[in-house]
């Protein structure tokens, strides 16, 4: 799997740990599979969920300084809709301790 895709598939853990993707959490997601390159079949795998046990292996494997942009990346996806839910703080909260950068 390629890495820029386990990113957006755990940001997308991020934004349904709460059961619903506002439009502001779609957008979110949107900018940053276009920032990443993610070309439309790459998106569709992301948006379909697709892959989404894999990704904090495939994550593992890269730098630190790349965990903790992620694990930015995380928290902000984690409000991007204007509030912060328990569900997705728990869930940021469990990811960048899998990955040891908490």
């Amino acid at each position: 799997m390629d890495p820029r895709v386990a990113k957006c598939l755990l940001v997308s853990k991020v934004l349904v740990a709460d059961g619903i993707m506002t439009e502001n959490e779609r957008i979110f997601l949107d900018k940053m599979m276009n920032g990443l390159g993610l070309d439309d079949g790459q998106q569709r795998r992301v948006l379909d969920l697709e892959g989404w046990d894999e990704a904090e292996r495939v994550i593992e494997k890269l730098s630190v300084e790349e965990k903790r942009e992620l694990a930015a990346m995380l928290v902000d996806a984690s409000s991007a809709d204007g509030r912060r839910s328990p569900l997705e703080a728990a869930t940021v909260k469990r990811i960048t301790a899998a990955l040891g950068v908490e």
